[in-house]
């Protein structure tokens, strides 16, 4: 509703992964290079690791954009938290392999001359799983077998695990430790600093059709900065809602004092990002649906007042 009031193309904040808005930091670029580095090169395993909300799911995205492009055959699971039978299932459904059986000796046969197919015509194979940290033992030493998928020379199956710090936490434990040491490549993703936080707040106005007037001040940004720690998916939100507010009080550029209304709406105080990184999908369904919604109230509260300042004006004339 405030798209064309700022003169934008499109929402700028949306806290889809969309690959369009993905910002290179430094630390961006060294994640995505160390991922297809590990695929071209056929390392077989690489872990790629970063705390809630910090990019993980949207560099996978840019990842698979440009594994599309290289017409690289891909299966990615987003859904962890599922037994050895289903993951195969859904690997196989993904890679698009005909599998009409239940066995899973002849579900790895046929995966395996699948990828020696693959491999003989010089292509390679990709498997990404997201939320990793979810996954069982049982489920991550299944995994680690299907790394021994392989010729004298080579990996077959190229295994990329995203996840939570906490995924590098269970790695260390002693049952684990076979598929610790097959990890080849490590990849991190980091929040912002200040001025990689300005910048990205300008590369996503920028990109979602802004003229280059400035919508957020030095200081309204740093307020962002400060209230968000410089965490992309906090980042986002507060923006998105900046935005919404500054629309209702019909102010073409965000101040200070709209970002630490909004902070407070979402009962964030300096420092206190971390408690919008929900740690568990519970605790992130109850933020998106009790304190999203809760916020969306009270602007739209707003919003009916300021229509209804309005109506005498419009009756007048």
């Amino acid at each position: 509703m405030y798209k064309e009031f700022f003169g934008l193309r499109a929402n700028p904040f949306n806290v889809n992964p969309d690959p369009r808005y993905l910002y290179l930091t430094r630390h961006t670029e060294e994640a995505l290079a160390c991922l297809t580095y590990g695929i071209q090169s056929r390392k077989g395993f690489v872990l790629l690791t970063g705390e809630v909300g910090t990019g993980k799911t949207t560099l996978i995205n840019k990842l698979m954009e440009w594994l599309r492009l290289q017409q690289v055959a891909t299966a990615f699971i987003f859904n962890s938290r599922m037994d050895v039978p289903q993951l195969l299932d859904f690997m196989m459904a993904d890679f698009g392999i005909p599998c009409d059986t239940k066995s899973k000796s002849a579900i790895l046969q046929r995966l395996y001359n699948w990828l020696l197919d693959r491999y003989r015509a010089g292509e390679t194979a990709v498997l990404i799983i997201d939320e990793a940290q979810n996954l069982s033992d049982e489920v991550l030493e299944e995994i680690r077998m299907l790394t021994n998928l392989e010729t004298f020379t080579e990996k077959l199956l190229q295994i990329v695990l995203v996840g939570q710090p906490e995924l590098e936490q269970r790695l260390k434990q002693p049952q684990l430790r076979q598929l610790r040491q097959r990890l080849t490549l490590r990849a991190k993703t980091h929040p912002f600093n200040l001025e990689e936080t300005k910048s990205y707040i300008h590369q996503r106005l920028r990109i979602a059709g802004s003229n280059g007037e400035p919508i957020f001040g030095p200081e309204a940004v740093a307020g962002i900065f400060r209230y968000s720690l410089g965490v992309p998916r906090v980042i986002n939100l507060l923006c998105e809602h900046c935005l919404v507010s500054a629309f209702v009080d019909q102010h073409k550029v965000v101040s200070p004092e709209i970002v630490d209304s909004v902070a407070r709406d979402f009962d964030l105080a300096d420092g206190t990002a971390a408690a919008m990184m929900p740690q568990s999908p519970a605790s992130a369904e109850k933020f998106d649906l009790v304190e999203a919604l809760r916020t969306l109230a009270t602007l739209a509260d707003r919003l009916r007042d300021s229509e209804a300042k309005e109506l005498p004006k419009e009756r007048k004339l």
